[in-house]
């Protein structure tokens, strides 16, 4: 019998992919609601060595950084973009049907 992994063990896997993370996005905002896509953000953070050091590669303070990616936090496009490109990814908008 093939030993399981872990969940947290499968998602690091895939988050690791720029491409899964930009879909495992993408889902999340899809969903509607600010804190879902907030909660994957700080997902995909920490798989990417986690927020303190994604802070520090984009520039932005740390403690800013958590409170942005907290339940009620309201991140600026600036940050949101500069968190984003420090993991291989970026903002952009698709037609919507």
């Amino acid at each position: 019998m093939a030993k399981s992994r872990s969940y947290e063990e499968t998602l690091k896997e895939a988050l690791s992919d720029p491409e899964e993370a930009a879909a495992y996005l993408n889902v999340a905002l899809e969903e509607g609601d600010p804190a879902v896509f907030l909660l994957a953000l700080k997902d995909v953070a920490r798989i990417h060595g986690g927020v303190g050091k994604i802070a520090k590669r984009a520039k932005l303070n740390r403690e800013s950084l958590y409170r942005m990616l907290s339940k009620n936090g309201n991140p600026t496009v600036r940050t949101l973009n500069a968190l984003l490109r420090t993991m291989g990814l970026r903002l952009a908008v698709v037609e919507g049907k």
